[in-house]
């Protein structure tokens, strides 16, 4: 626990510490996104999927996907970014993985409470919330997060190239997943696309919890898990096996 606290205090530090405003910026660009969405479809339909507030429909499509892909990508660069710290023998990749997950997953929590809050505040929002589907949502997303960060990591290091494969390969999600719209909303054929989309599962778990009339009946909470739990079992095995000798040679 120490060797996680002492990486975590670093890596606070070094992603957050170096520029002006630190985590004000982690705050400043899902607002700005949420705001340009909230804007430009105003103007295009008159009134979102659910309910009637543009910017909260689009908060609950975006911060998960956005959680999504900060977790994975910080827990996919962890052994690369801490090759360094790992010659102390105390220091393995199990802490340098733990560490970038927790500071990842805490910094995104506190990203959607501030937007969340600021958004009922200020779009004066009246919503009874199911805190057991907010609360299922966010544990698939970190879950799923933490398991494809895990493997990207192992890949990262094999492979440098993968990080901006990875990079490329994950663009098209912003319009993959329940962001601008609900599932129902598409045709079937989409539908039996995208359903295999974990995502997707997780954007209609969370607007559950913000709507109350919303019940999907797409939505598996087991493919998420074990879509999560595969990469995770992997990643580990492999750095474990391959990447012993690599890492601390």
């Amino acid at each position: 626990m120490r060797v996680i606290g002492a990486l975590l205090l670093r890596e606070m530090s070094s992603t957050y510490g170096r520029t002006p405003g630190g985590y004000i910026w982690a705050i400043l660009q899902p607002v700005a996104i949420i705001v340009i969405l909230t804007i430009a479809f105003t103007f295009l339909l008159r009134s979102p999927s659910l309910g009637t507030s543009f910017i909260l429909f689009y908060a609950t499509g975006f911060l998960p996907l956005r959680m999504f892909q900060e977790v994975a990508n910080s827990v996919g660069a962890a052994v690369q970014f801490n090759l360094p710290m790992m010659a102390y023998p105390r220091v393995t990749f199990v802490d340098v993985l733990a560490a970038r997950a927790i500071l990842a997953v805490l910094t995104q929590i506190m990203v959607s409470a501030v937007i969340f809050a600021g958004v009922f505040i200020l779009d004066d929002v009246r919503a009874i919330l199911d805190f057991e589907y907010i609360l299922l949502a966010y544990g698939m997303n970190i879950f799923l997060a933490i398991g494809v960060g895990t493997l990207n990591s192992f890949l990262t290091f094999s492979f440098h190239l993968w990080r901006n494969v990875w990079g490329i390969l994950t663009k098209p999600l912003l319009f993959l997943s329940g962001v601008f719209y609900i599932y129902e909303d598409l045709p079937r054929a989409a539908q039996d696309i995208l359903w295999y989309n974990p995502v997707i599962h997780i954007t209609g778990t969370i607007r559950m919890g913000f709507y109350a009339s919303y019940s999907p009946e797409y939505i598996s909470v087991p493919y998420v898990m074990v879509f999560g739990a595969i990469p995770l079992v992997f990643g580990l095995l492999l750095l474990f096996s391959f990447c012993k000798d690599a890492i601390y040679k």
